[in-house]
């Protein structure tokens, strides 16, 4: 008579490793891309409101070319348009925003950051959370935010940084210029906006 002994199947030694090894192998090539996904979206984030932000400044220039150019033919230290019911700040000799509506000075070369602040919310509709008021060291009111904006320089003219505030909010100290964190830069004596990244 036969044995009806029933033989458990199950995987050796040898196959056992085998599939370790490859398990492995597969997890060192996909660990790198899975780590970008962040910095990936995080520049893709920024590329997409500074491409918004750039649209927003060429339509409220567009506005101050339809208005007549406020300000321009008189000398005025201000000037004002209307972008859809929301009054902007432009400089009244370029056309570029410079502020928001309660803004006494609209001169390009004299921004401050709550001037920044008052350009990102105006020109943007529904904008992201900003604060030009930095609390970093992952202070739990500053990362309610979405941007930190505050002004800089280039060419020795004044300039406004917005920064993406998930890449400087563990930073000890406020950024300045375009090697800290990611953003972008918004010139408004030439209605210029560039993306920085720093992953």
């Amino acid at each position: 008579m036969h044995s009806n002994k029933k033989r458990q199947a199950g995987f050796s030694l040898v196959e056992l490793v085998i599939v370790i090894i490859i398990l492995g192998l597969l997890a060192a090539t996909a660990l790198p891309r899975l780590l970008s996904v962040t910095d990936d979206a995080e520049d893709a984030t920024v590329e997409g409101v500074a491409g918004g932000f750039a649209t927003a400044v060429g339509l409220v220039r567009s506005q101050w070319e339809l208005e007549g150019r406020p300000g321009s033919s008189t000398g005025a230290s201000s000037a004002t348009v209307d972008l859809d019911g929301v009054t902007v700040a432009v400089d009244p000799s370029r056309g570029y925003p410079t502020g928001g509506s309660d803004d006494a000075n609209s001169s390009a070369n004299a921004l401050t950051s709550a001037d920044c602040q008052a350009i990102f919310i105006s020109i943007l509709q529904s904008s992201p959370k900003i604060t030009s008021s930095f609390a970093g060291n992952n202070s739990a009111a500053f990362s309610e935010n979405d941007y930190y904006t505050t002004t800089g320089t280039s060419g020795g003219q004044s300039t406004c940084l917005y920064y993406l505030v998930q890449t400087i909010k563990s930073n000890s100290s406020a950024p300045s210029g375009t090697t800290t964190g990611n953003g972008f830069e918004y010139l408004p004596q030439t209605g210029q906006v560039s993306v920085f990244s720093n992953n």
